[in-house]
């Protein structure tokens, strides 16, 4: 690190900010292979979070790829990157007092523990969330085609194929999308949030 940088504190505090805004910050981290349905249950969240008229924003693997990574790769030491920007993005919104929401395969223990130790040392809530599907599953969906490309030597370093995919071990929420719909994924975020007192109980409401 430079030597000629100093961080500056903010005039506002957290629970100032908090109070103003009158809701408290988290960041939902969804991580799983590539198909599990990660994005769609990020998109659901969001809409049903904001209709709810909570700050929400969510950021996904394949846009943040399109700007802030985009001059990152797919192997190992790339991913590592990857997924350390989003965890400093991560919780610089959740300082915000944002809902954040995050759809990133993630799929080393050690970047998603990165990405919680630095929320945890903010003060900030990190909540893991194991987007779980069979690997016969994602192939089947397969709505990019990138399993069989990957099957076929085309694609590199894909993960749950020719990279590993290190499966979280005590994830706050764990959804078996082979057998839990969107709507019922996102009732059980929303409701984890409703129980460790991230959003008030009157807004467990479908939208």
């Amino acid at each position: 690190m430079a030597s000629n940088i100093t961080f500056h504190e903010g005039t506002v505090s957290s629970d100032e900010r908090a109070q103003l805004i009158q809701q408290k910050g988290a960041t939902i981290w969804l991580t799983g292979l590539s198909a599990s349905g990660k994005s769609t249950i990020a998109c659901a969240l969001e809409q049903h979070l904001l209709h709810l008229r909570k700050y929400t924003y969510r950021l996904d693997g394949d846009n943040v790829r399109f700007g802030l990574n985009k001059d990152l790769g797919f192997d190992e030491k790339s991913r590592n990157e990857n997924i350390r920007r989003i965890g400093e993005v991560s919780r610089l919104f959740a300082d915000s007092c944002c809902l954040t929401i995050t759809a990133f395969i993630s799929p080393y223990r050690v970047d998603r523990e990165f990405a919680r130790q630095i929320h945890e040392k903010a003060g900030l809530p990190f909540v893991e969330v194991f987007v779980d599907a069979p690997l016969s599953v994602v192939e089947q969906r397969d709505p990019k085609g990138l399993y069989k490309k990957a099957r076929a030597g085309e694609i590199k370093d894909f993960t749950g194929i020719s990279a590993p995919y290190e499966t979280p071990e005590t994830p706050e929420i764990h959804l078996n999308t082979a057998i839990t719909d969107v709507a019922e994924s996102v009732r059980i975020i929303t409701q984890y949030l409703v129980s460790h007192g991230y959003i008030p109980e009157t807004t467990t409401e479908t939208s």
